[in-house]
């Protein structure tokens, strides 16, 4: 099958490119500052960073959870309204106004990244989409890597990938985590390919899984490393060689 490249950052330059990226971590539920990336770029590479002085994403909802991600899109209601992205329950609300914007949100194709993981055990890394939802029920999730730190070993990892429902009915949770023969500290090719009635995912191009439903809507790529709770040495490190997506 013949594809087309319709999105590509391969982090040649010395700031994130504001066409390709939102760098904030769902800003609507907290603040500009607390949302805000830390990270660097050299050498082609986009380093996403967890570090010491950096403030909780949003200490009344996820307690000292910290995140620096980027994401392809953000849609939410107004100030005090309960509509946005990837709610976070009856107590999250909107905070601050958002320009609704949609950088890339395909339906359907193939996403890759190679990144590299961290195994710092108070860590996790991902490259995931969710739907752009600016109807509820467009709210599904297709995980395309899941990296715990404490999951990453020299010898061998333990990628999540699949899919979850969120509050749409259509969508059945089917995520799982499967163990590889990799070193995740190394850089290796996250994939998934998202078609009308399946996703298949593929690690250095050998396929892993396949999940046989799939969302029908426009999504947004979603690219992160969290921290669950304060623990050195910093900073700790996602590091991304490039990310693409074909038609």
């Amino acid at each position: 099958m013949t594809r087309e490249l319709v999105f590509e950052d391969t982090f040649d330059g010395d700031r994130i490119d504001e066409s390709k990226w939102i760098a904030r971590y769902l800003p609507q539920w907290t603040t500009r500052d607390r949302s805000a990336a830390r990270h660097r770029l050299g050498d082609g590479l986009l380093r996403l960073r967890i570090e010491e002085n950096q403030p909780p994403w949003c200490p009344d909802l996820e307690g000292e959870l910290r995140v620096s991600s980027l994401q392809t899109g953000v849609y939410a209601g107004p100030v005090g309204s309960r509509v946005g992205q990837h709610g976070r329950g009856p107590d999250a609300v909107v905070r601050e106004a958002q320009t609704p914007a949609r950088l890339y949100t395909p339906r359907y194709g193939l996403i890759e990244m190679r990144a590299r993981a961290t195994d710092d055990p108070h860590s996790m890394v991902a490259l995931w989409m969710i739907g752009y939802e600016d109807v509820p029920e467009r709210s599904a999730e297709i995980c395309i890597a899941e990296i715990f730190g404490r999951d990453v070993r020299p010898g061998s990892a333990r990628i999540g990938m699949g899919v979850h429902p969120f509050a749409d009915p259509r969508i059945t949770d089917d995520f799982t985590v499967e163990t590889l023969p990799i070193d995740a500290r190394e850089f290796h090719v996250y994939a998934a390919d998202w078609t009308p009635d399946h996703v298949s995912f593929f690690v250095d191009g050998d396929l892993v899984r396949t999940v046989h439903q799939s969302p029908d809507y426009p999504m947004q790529l979603m690219l992160n490393i969290y921290e669950f709770e304060p623990h050195g040495p910093y900073p700790k490190e996602f590091t991304v060689d490039y990310v693409r997506g074909y038609r």
